[in-house]
């Protein structure tokens, strides 16, 4: 009978943290050129939105599937880690029969997107466009498998999102003036307060797990550098500042939203020192150049040509890719991108959740 009341005790023990051993939540992705898989293959856009050509995913597919890289991005390798398969453009064409037995997400990322509508407008998918993607998502399960089906995948899924590098930098690249008509204080205010709009709308669809990135440093992207009048190579103050104040910012609205949220889980990965580690000691990683682009062409690899079909024609590809941290002017190559992932999944933080038990934790 002691026996019994022991055995009964322990099999009354919940999990640890609440964890138990199932198949992984969907997982829903927003954001820009860091994590579009090709939802700008079906839109209509310029080249410079655009990966869908030669040599991007030369070293993993060995053809180009709209990623901006030379092969997978962090998504498809967090994917990876939680047992999922490659999480699909939303815009690619999809029978629905075919995989809502097993739902597994969808990806909605838009290469050039920003949190502002304005950011590079008409040419790609904006975050609220985005959201609004994935409440007809929603909607269309609702009809195919039943509501209570579709609110528990909205509730379990994990959201990531990688959003904020293009309402910074397109000011420079187009040469704009609506950095001078905001405090950057203001501005950064403006970004932010967008995907906390978007964020607490999926809140309220019933999802509780976010993953966010903080910006890398914007102005020492090859891309930018090239844009700074002095010929050393060195970054573009102005906007590492932007991005600088984004992140300080973007930390106390998580902090805020835990706090206002209820049953808000968040992992934040810190993407600015990682890759300005890998840039500014890339023997220590692996690599032999942090600072020159693999495919482009003038200084640094810089000028945004990889593949010649964007305005600038000319271009060149290294041989060996797995050697550059940067893939063209302002993307990484697969193999940073799978360090950033394996970084994420392994990380033990005291600030917010593991990464690991947003995708194990239920």
């Amino acid at each position: 009978m002691e026996k019994l009341s022991l055995f009964l005790f322990l099999i009354s023990i919940p999990p640890i943290l609440g964890c138990r051993k199932q198949a992984a939540p969907p997982l829903f992705i927003f954001g820009d050129s860091l994590f579009d898989p090709g939802n700008n293959n079906y839109i209509n856009t310029s080249t410079l939105d655009q990966a869908n050509f030669w040599p991007y995913g030369i070293s993993y597919f060995r053809h180009p599937t709209g990623r901006f890289s030379d092969g997978r991005l962090i998504p498809d390798f967090i994917a990876e880690h939680a047992e999922l398969p490659l999480i699909p453009p939303y815009l690619e064409p999809r029978n629905y029969h075919e995989y809502l037995h097993n739902y597994h997400g969808v990806n909605f990322a838009s290469a050039g997107a920003g949190a502002l509508s304005e950011t590079f407008q008409g040419l790609v998918i904006d975050l609220k466009t985005q959201l609004k993607y994935y409440k007809r998502e929603i909607a269309e399960l609702s009809k195919k498998i039943g509501k209570a089906e579709a609110a528990r995948i909205s509730s379990t899924a994990v959201y990531m999102f990688s959003i904020g590098s293009n309402d910074y930098m397109s000011p420079f690249l187009l040469n704009s003036t609506i950095l001078s008509s905001y405090p950057h204080s203001t501005y950064v205010d403006m970004v932010l307060g967008n995907l906390s709009t978007v964020v607490k709308a999926i809140h309220k669809k019933g999802g509780r797990k976010f993953i966010f990135l903080n910006l890398g440093e914007l102005g020492c992207l090859p891309g930018l550098r090239i844009l700074n009048p002095e010929t050393d190579g060195g970054c573009l103050e102005e906007a590492s500042e932007l991005s600088k104040l984004h992140n300080e910012k973007l930390e106390t609205l998580l902090v805020k939203m835990d706090q206002q949220l209820y049953g808000f889980k968040y992992f934040l990965y810190d993407f600015k020192t990682s890759l300005a580690e890998k840039t500014t000691r890339p023997l220590k990683y692996g690599f032999e150049e942090g600072r020159m682009a693999c495919c482009g062409t003038g200084r640094l690899n810089a000028v945004f040509s990889c593949g010649g079909k964007r305005p600038v024609k000319e271009f060149q590809v290294c041989e060996s890719p797995s050697k550059y941290v940067f893939w063209d002017s302002y993307h990484l190559t697969e193999r940073v991108y799978k360090q950033m992932a394996d970084e994420m999944w392994n990380a033990s933080t005291e600030r917010n959740n593991s990464l690991k038990e947003l995708f194990l934790c239920f």
